[in-house]
């Protein structure tokens, strides 16, 4: 990864992630999580790869880039099959129903790079 000027650190290229799809990025090698990136056209949205029904959180995905449930509508966790909102992060369905997954801010760059802050980025 590499580090900007204030803080930010490329987590991926925009073109990293197809529209309609998300993918989970390790911010760094020492990073304790993943953070998944969903696109839809041009906006893109970011949340820390953290199941809220769990308190000390869980993966979401049971194999690489696994966040989208069948019909592509929402994040899905893999350990118990909550689905979350893809604009907001809440779960709409499932045991932590009404629980939001820990949004990420995202800066994107001219160059096509999506940012995060390395503080936000080393959230356990």
């Amino acid at each position: 990864m590499r580090i900007l000027c204030d803080d930010m650190l490329v987590l991926c290229h925009a073109s990293d992630v197809p529209d309609g799809d998300a993918r989970g990025f390790l911010p760094g090698p020492d990073a304790p999580r993943r953070i998944i990136v969903y696109r839809r056209g041009e906006t893109y949205r970011a949340y820390l790869d953290s199941c809220p029904h769990y308190r000390a959180g869980t993966p979401m995905s049971w194999r690489a880039d696994a966040y989208m449930n069948c019909d592509r509508t929402h994040l899905v966790c893999f350990a118990h099959g909550a689905l979350f909102d893809l604009e907001t992060g809440v779960c709409v369905a499932g045991p932590c129903k009404g629980r939001r997954l820990t949004a990420i801010a995202l800066m994107l760059r001219d160059n096509g790079d999506l940012c995060v802050s390395v503080s936000e980025a080393r959230q356990p």
